[in-house]
């Protein structure tokens, strides 16, 4: 564990450094409140911080309280170091979001008694953040490829629509339905379809931009989500997917697969969307599967009424 000593007197915190490290912890030092604020402030910064009351441009209570304030994750223990002992001082440093005060000249043994509780606290505190990571993305993936699930994805979609409206930017949308996957099924098994799906859905996601979106719409077919594009880089990412997924056969079970994907495109710019976006894709991947499959198709290549294909 790292901890913080925010001292501007050199000597104590020299004093109070060796201590800790001769406890096996690791030590970062600060001689001023803002200089403390900064370190607590980084997310890899110092979990837990052992300040000093009376310091040069913050003192310790306003570290405290700045800190405090900033809300950020992961939690900071705060201890307040001094030499006052009036119940005023004890109330007004619990006050501002210290956690522990602690008298000068420390005793060895009360502060490792309290380190030990505010390990305690973190450990507890890491534990609910992990706990709420998980079922933040048992809620929002899907089990099976770990891309986000139908509900996610159709979230980001309407987020993205509303930052393109608000920009004035262009958004493209993806829809990607596997070619045959029935067949997979039925010559490989069910196990071996499931290693297509999570396979596939690797390939596509490893040539997105950074800022792309990517969803599990239902069974085979995928979502794909596109801020900030024009047009043209709509259909160049969809062809990226498309040769992603055909360019070699997929590892399944033992056996090598042939795959293939058909995309269908939309994009638009600046304009208030609605469901349009989705449903023009959908009609245009329809339009990629009559046309013989493997291939991306731009919704305005699509005709009013598409004949639906399935597989």
């Amino acid at each position: 564990m790292k901890i913080l000593v925010a001292d501007d007197d050199r000597f104590s915190r020299l004093v109070l450094s060796r201590t800790l490290r001769f406890w096996g912890y690791e030590v970062e030092e600060a001689a001023d409140g803002r200089a403390a604020v900064e370190a607590l402030s980084r997310s890899d910064g110092p979990c837990l911080g052992i300040i000093d009351w009376m310091m040069p441009q913050l003192d310790g209570p306003e570290v405290c309280r700045q800190v405090r304030a900033a809300n950020a994750e992961p939690y900071r223990y705060l201890m307040l170091l001094t030499s006052r002992s009036r119940r005023e001082d004890l109330v007004e440093g619990l006050n501002s979001g210290a956690d522990e005060y602690l008298s000068k000249p420390f005793d060895p043994l009360e502060l490792q008694a309290r380190l030990r509780i505010g390990r305690r606290l973190l450990d507890l505190q890491n534990q609910l953040i992990e706990a709420r990571d998980a079922l933040h993305r048992q809620a929002t993936r899907d089990g099976l490829t770990g891309l986000l699930n139908r509900t996610a994805i159709i979230d980001a979609l309407q987020e993205e629509q509303a930052r393109a409206s608000r920009r004035l930017s262009g958004l493209g949308v993806l829809v990607a339905d596997l070619d045959h996957f029935k067949r997979v099924n039925d010559t490989w098994g069910h196990l071996a379809g499931d290693a297509v799906l999570r396979e596939s859905a690797r390939r596509m996601a490893d040539v997105l931009r950074p800022y792309d979106r990517i969803g599990r719409y239902g069974g085979e077919e995928f979502l794909i989500v596109l801020p900030d594009c024009t047009r043209q880089v709509t259909l160049d990412v969809g062809e990226r997917i498309r040769t992603a997924l055909s360019s070699e056969p997929l590892l399944a079970d033992g056996s090598a697969v042939s795959v293939t994907v058909s995309i269908g495109a939309c994009w638009a710019d600046g304009k208030p969307f609605g469901d349009e976006l989705v449903r023009n894709a959908d009609d245009a991947l329809y339009v990629a599967k009559r046309s013989g499959r493997n291939r991306v198709v731009m919704e305005a290549e699509a005709p009013t009424e598409s004949v639906r294909v399935a597989g």
